[in-house]
């Protein structure tokens, strides 16, 4: 079975890059300059950022959904990065790399599985899930400080 796994758009994002420390105070965000790979992983190109890089860690409605689970956390974004991460069938490093929490939602929202699983082995409980016709797309968040990592749809 296909998969599909993206990236967040910059699009709502880009006002925020190159902001002085104080503007961005404003909207809750704070910049970081990565020091070390792994441990800044952008949301949008979906990899770990250099050392020297800046990212903004910000807050991200990552489920919209208007339903008990309806879901904010924060995110690091690569300042300046504009390429989603849009892959087929293809787990990037940054997920590979940790252990992971998995959600499955329905079309409305309503999560009907979740799993616990070491990145390296996503692909099992990935197709574990779409094995259930009524779950219509993935979330990936980093398990231990619950960070949305990516989304995963049927290809």
């Amino acid at each position: 079975m296909g998969y599909r796994v993206t990236g967040l758009s910059a699009e709502p994002f880009r006002h925020l890059f190159g902001l002085p420390e104080e503007e961005l105070s404003k909207f809750g965000v704070r910049r970081f300059i990565a020091d070390r790979k792994p441990g800044f992983p952008c949301r949008i190109e979906m990899r770990d950022a250099e050392p020297g890089e800046t990212l903004l860690l910000l807050n991200h409605i990552y489920q919209p959904a208007d339903t008990p689970y309806r879901g904010t956390h924060a995110i690091f974004v690569r300042e300046g990065a504009t390429d989603t991460y849009d892959q087929t069938n293809q787990v990037p490093e940054v997920i590979r790399l940790r252990l992971l929490s998995l959600r499955g939602f329905d079309e409305a929202g309503m999560m009907l599985d979740a799993d616990v699983v070491e990145g390296a082995e996503i692909e099992q409980v990935i197709e574990r899930m779409f094995s259930n016709p009524a779950i219509g797309y993935i979330h990936v968040h980093n398990a231990k400080r619950g960070c949305y990592s990516g989304r995963i749809d049927r290809a």
